[in-house]
């Protein structure tokens, strides 16, 4: 598939999505007494259709910030096609960035300059470890930020996720195909704890989709163990340690017998999609929090509606860290990181409105899915005010499983009572014998865990 054709397919699936949409009605915002937000007060005018590229003018790299300028300005409504890169894309440029416009101008690097320079929240000079602009404080590509009207701090906004679709190779090599990564680098859990040699060891896994959706499957094509490897300003980078340094081929050994007849079954989905946080100004995009981010929960999908709590004015909402795979978890340290184009409904709902609904005094993120309601737990809740000045590099220590469990456990226990309007015996009962917790992901500083309640368990929304 070209990119005049993807171009053309996205346009398509957003005239599906808005026609849909106004057939159906979307999910509905369910009060504790069955009845829905009424749909002029969801929509009230008919949705405009957007669409964001991603490239080195609409991405920022590696952190949230509320002093971003806004890529895009929407209403309340109003539904947008994003594009969105992973930002191991260089692990095998031929397959990932070659022929690919938008990922060629966020990607391209020479000895004079970079196309996205600040790659990280860490300082613009480099001056703590010298791996380049913002340090790779925050490694994720986020296309954005959208400015959504009306969205006020104290208001929850909703994301519906209409469609997801595969990037596919530029390279025309490769047509037809779309190719990811995954890394099992220095910040998995498996790091410290492997039993063959050499350890440690950093490797890359490169997979292939079929792009066409005829097969839902992604098969192995090789690996490689990350050897150092020198950036075009000349800094060596000897572990995975700064996003986007171009990989030399000439100096890996590939094995292409890797992970033979194994079908991993796809599950496109985003692993950031976040508001701006107001405790600061740049926020390392890793450790995901009350304003969503890197949350890298494989359910955020086709489908499924996500709400946020509004922290600063007009949300500033940004999406990234596209996926085709992930097992709860996320052991190693990434999925199978590719690219992938999203077409998203965008709806404020305003503090004065969420009285006996769902989202009453909602302040974490919350998936909502056909059956199923989504909680997510962190080490810390707001570990940006839990942990004061120095949060974002102590978060980095201070998370573990236990904590993120206990926090999953309270925010589940917040949702039961003031959405279902259970006693604390009643919603304790309830989760021990209904709600499946399951760990999201112990990568991403601030550890997750999720608790998932289906709706056929509840009364009757």
């Amino acid at each position: 598939m070209g990119w005049g054709r993807l171009q053309r397919w996205s346009y398509v699936a957003l005239g599906l999505g808005i026609a849909a949409l106004l057939g159906a009605g979307g999910l509905s915002i369910h009060s504790r007494a069955g009845s829905a937000f009424e749909a002029s007060d969801r929509i009230a005018a008919l949705p405009q259709a957007h669409y964001l590229p991603a490239n080195a003018d609409t991405v920022h790299w590696g952190y949230f910030s509320q002093s971003l300028a806004p890529k895009l300005t929407v209403d309340s409504g109003d539904i947008i096609t994003v594009e969105t890169l992973t930002h191991h894309a260089n692990d095998d440029a031929e397959r990932m960035v070659t022929g690919d416009p938008g990922a060629e101008s966020v990607f391209a690097w020479t000895s004079d300059a970079k196309g996205v320079d600040r790659r990280g929240a860490g300082p613009i000079d480099a001056s703590v470890f010298g791996r380049g602009a913002g340090e790779g404080f925050g490694v994720h590509i986020l296309t954005g930020p959208i400015f959504i009207n009306g969205a006020e701090p104290g208001d929850v906004l909703e994301v519906q996720i209409l469609d997801v679709a595969l990037r596919p190779s530029g390279n025309p090599q490769y047509r037809g195909k779309t190719f990811g990564s995954n890394a099992a680098a220095w910040w998995g859990y498996h790091y410290n704890d492997m039993i063959e040699e050499p350890k440690p060891r950093e490797v890359i896994t490169i997979y292939e989709v079929d792009a066409t959706g005829e097969e839902n499957w992604a098969k192995a094509v090789y690996n490689y163990r990350w050897v150092p490897q020198t950036d075009p300003y000349g800094v060596i980078h000897k572990t995975i340690d700064y996003p986007g340094v171009p990989v030399d081929h000439s100096t890996i050994d590939k094995n292409f017998e890797v992970l033979e007849n194994v079908r991993v079954p796809i599950r496109p989905h985003f692993g950031v999609i976040g508001l701006a946080p107001k405790e600061a100004d740049i926020i390392d995009s890793i450790p995901p929090g009350y304003f969503g981010g890197n949350i890298d929960d494989w359910r955020i999908g086709k489908g499924a509606t996500m709400y946020y709590p509004v922290a600063v004015e007009g949300g500033l909402l940004s999406l990234g860290d596209p996926h085709a795979a992930q097992g709860d978890s996320e052991l190693a340290g990434t999925a199978i990181e590719t690219s992938l184009t999203g077409v998203i409904k965008v709806i404020v709902h305003k503090q004065a409105d969420l009285a006996d609904t769902i989202l009453e005094d909602l302040n974490y993120p919350l998936l909502e899915t056909k059956d199923e309601y989504v909680v997510h737990g962190f080490s810390y809740a707001n570990y940006l005010a839990e942990l004061g000045d120095t949060a974002q590099q102590d978060i980095y220590s201070k998370s573990s499983v236990d904590s993120a469990m206990r926090d999953a456990f309270r925010k589940m226990r917040h949702f039961l009572i003031t959405t279902q309007d259970l006693s604390e015996d009643e919603a304790i009962s309830l989760m021990s014998v209904a709600v499946d917790f399951g760990v999201t992901q112990v990568v991403d500083g601030n550890w997750g865990v999720h608790g998932v309640i289906a709706k056929n368990v509840l009364p009757e929304n």
